[in-house]
């Protein structure tokens, strides 16, 4: 693939906008947590280039000048209700009025019509799009297969905001497999019968996928929410650690599948199908939304387990962590007799995860994240 000069400004153009939406969290970024200096740098340069960027004509000043990006709350009243939308507004560095600048409107309108449907709970057109990329299937016969008039999924797909029944049937769908299968049976007759063994199969195929408890479903919606990218390798690291770190603290594994001694680190084979065929990073797969609202069952603790993961172990790659699982005595000694090179899948049972956390809570504290933050330094330097 060829890259030119435009290309470059376009993505470094739009990595500075990511960041000044908090869409981009550097810190949080495993795949650029080693070259956090260059990727900064880079963030510096599109701020300047940006910057340069940023003029336009100004009716009060009646010239060209430069302007400002900021954040503006709108209180709008929709069916009698009152809502309050952040939109982004143009404001002139010279006279502080705003600016009326190419792109602005379509933006507000986007930016509006997001928060009125996560405010009202209504599904959103990205979402629309991958039920259709998920199932294999088109927008007529989706609308027909859902019980919906034949253009319905068209007119939403163009911007008609659905009405909440419609919604939580989409929604249903696109978080079931089971409940998709089950539309597709209840209209079958009012779709061909390749469009309905398509979208079937796809459906039985993914409803395969999900294999793993609920809570443990749970558990990588929340990783997912947490963690913008992740990849299958550092998923299966992490969840390693909240098991370890959950079972010492609460004297209790938080999901009830079995971890393997694998060559590369802990893995919970479960997992690992469900996410042997998704992408690099598994959220930018479409299949990924079926896991979306999953974390929402949680507990607080279990939640508080996670967040300590995340926000220390979730700060390196897949290959850190990795190494880090290496060096803890459950896996070594689960390894015993094997080369580096030999497969293994020798079990790590609960309670050893258990016992060998509760021994690391006793010197380290790792009920806090500085007490994580101790031990995994302490690991990195057994590896260096």
């Amino acid at each position: 693939m060829d890259i030119n000069q435009k290309d470059i400004e376009q993505y470094l153009s739009e990595v500075k906008q990511a960041v000044e939406e908090g869409r981009y969290r550097i810190d949080r970024n495993a795949r650029r947590q080693d070259n956090i200096g260059l990727f900064l740098n880079y963030v510096i340069e599109v701020d300047i280039m940006v910057e340069r960027e940023r003029r336009d004509f100004c009716i009060e000043c009646r010239k060209e000048t430069e302007y400002i990006l900021q954040k503006k709350d709108l209180v709008k009243n929709i069916r009698d209700k009152e809502y309050t939308f952040a939109i982004t507004v143009a404001l002139c560095t010279e006279c502080g009025e705003e600016m009326s600048i190419p792109g602005l409107i379509d933006k507000n309108i986007h930016e509006i019509d997001e928060q009125y449907r996560a405010a009202e709970g209504i599904v959103s057109i990205d979402d629309i799009e991958r039920l259709m990329k998920i199932y294999k299937i088109g927008k007529a016969p989706l609308s027909l297969a859902l019980g919906f008039g034949e253009v319905t999924i068209t007119r939403y797909l163009e911007g008609q905001v659905p009405s909440k029944e419609y919604s939580d049937i989409i929604k249903t769908v696109l978080s079931n497999p089971g409940c998709m299968k089950q539309k597709l049976t209840e209209n079958r007759g009012k779709l061909t019968d390749a469009a309905y063994r398509k979208a079937y199969a796809a459906a039985e195929s993914i409803e395969s996928l999900f294999s793993v408890s609920d809570k443990m479903l749970r558990v990588i919606a929340y990783i997912f929410e947490k963690l913008e990218e992740v990849t299958p390798l550092m998923l299966q690291k992490l969840l390693y650690f909240i098991q370890g770190v959950h079972s010492a603290l609460y004297g209790k594994p938080i999901f009830e599948e079995d971890c393997r001694a694998w060559m590369r680190g802990p893995v919970y084979p479960e997992v690992y199908e469900l996410f042997r065929d998704f992408k690099y990073n598994p959220a930018d797969d479409a299949r990924f939304a079926l896991l979306k609202g999953s974390e929402g069952a949680l507990t607080d603790d279990e939640k508080r387990v996670i967040d300590l993961v995340v926000n220390t172990f979730g700060m390196y790659g897949g290959k850190v962590l990795e190494k880090i699982t290496h060096n803890e005595d459950p896996w070594a000694e689960a390894r015993k007799g094997y080369s580096d090179s030999i497969p293994s899948s020798e079990l790590l049972s609960k309670e050893r995860i258990m016992k060998y956390y509760i021994m690391i809570n006793q010197k380290y504290g790792i009920d806090l994240e500085a007490g994580l933050q101790t031990y995994i330094h302490d690991m990195l330097d057994k590896v260096s």
